[in-house]
């Protein structure tokens, strides 16, 4: 069991309300928020924050420097050292203007949780993430089995993130009535999906192979005519888990109910790529898939303009500068091509 200080617990509720109400933060935000103030009173062995010394906040980034993840044992990266320092500072700059603390904690004090200027720079440095080809998503999608009613929907799941783009845990949260077969159209409602930043979001199936499209429209029209689930039945139900004749826990078909998180979805997916021989991909990377298609085949600004929004994204900037990055290997083809142009 933790130790923990009386006082700097009833501030930090205050803290927490405050990003929670003023400053609109998820509980998944909070958390991380949580976890770095944690790792702050450690360092200074719970004292309370009206004892808070500059020195504490350069050996608490010593300390940061030294410290080993806990599951892979390796040096913290510079990114969650700079984003836990980020954390903690913001607390101290919020905690300068309250009552009892003014006097306490100096403004000009919180910026001893900086990193220096070229830690900061490799924190935030861009780094290529990895995405399938095209080719490569449908390999992994024609092996995957499709035998069992639990295998048809994992199929289906998989095509669907490369008919849409859709992030897991809207695909988690998605329902029946969102889905639009005849205008090929899923509409993404954040008042009953789990969307990014809460966003109404419009999607057309992305123009990719047609045996995408057919697995997912067998697996709508299999839960609306055969399983008869309604409109607020979910796309993508559970696994039901009963004792079988093993008297073993196993996988006994689905049931009503959604995914309470996206974690299922990122195993099937990663499952499928690997049984494929090919790297653990997430769902996410299909985004990335989708933009190198549409810096393929869209001719004119409009057309990008419109394949950015079908992805979700307000502003194609977003998708430019998030997701369009040439990558190396493709740097490379496109350098050589305009050397040989220049000859």
């Amino acid at each position: 069991m933790r130790k923990f200080c009386e006082e700097n617990e009833r501030i930090k509720r205050r803290y927490f309300e405050f990003l929670r109400e003023a400053e609109g933060l998820s509980e998944p935000s909070i958390d991380k928020v949580e976890a770095a103030l944690v790792r702050f009173e450690t360092s200074t062995g719970y004292k309370s924050f009206k004892a808070f010394h500059i020195d504490q906040a350069v050996a608490f980034k010593k300390a940061l420097g030294k410290a080993k993840h806990p599951e892979s044992g390796k040096p913290l990266s510079k990114a969650t050292i700079s984003a836990t320092l980020r954390s903690v500072k913001a607390f101290f700059k919020w905690l300068a203007w309250q009552q009892g603390y003014k006097s306490r904690v100096g403004k000009s004090d919180c910026e001893y949780f900086n990193l220096p200027a070229k830690d900061e720079a490799v924190a935030h440095a861009h780094r290529e993430k990895p995405s399938p080809s095209m080719e490569q998503a449908l390999h992994a999608f024609r092996l995957m089995p499709g035998d069992t009613v639990i295998e048809r929907r994992n199929k289906a799941l998989f095509a669907f993130l490369i008919l849409t783009g859709a992030r897991d845990g809207a695909a988690a949260s998605l329902k029946l009535k969102h889905i639009d077969l005849i205008e090929s159209e899923v509409i993404q409602d954040p008042r009953e999906v789990k969307t990014k930043a809460s966003k109404t979001i419009y999607t057309w199936f992305f123009p990719v192979a047609a045996e995408l499209r057919a697995c997912f429209e067998r697996w709508v029209t299999h839960l609306r005519e055969e399983a008869l689930f309604g409109p607020d039945d979910p796309l993508f139900p559970q696994t039901a888990v009963g004792v079988g004749a093993s008297r073993r826990f196993e996988p006994q078909g689905l049931k009503r109910a959604h995914w309470s998180n996206a974690a299922p979805i990122r195993k099937i997916v990663g499952d499928a790529f690997e049984a494929a021989g090919l790297p653990r991909f997430g769902p996410h990377s299909f985004r990335k898939t989708l933009v190198q298609l549409g810096e393929r085949i869209c001719k004119t600004p409009e057309d990008f303009k419109a394949w950015s929004q079908n992805l979700g994204h307000e502003q194609v900037l977003t998708t430019f500068t998030s997701y369009g990055s040439v990558s190396r290997h493709r740097q490379g083809e496109i350098i050589k091509g305009l050397g040989t142009l220049a000859a």
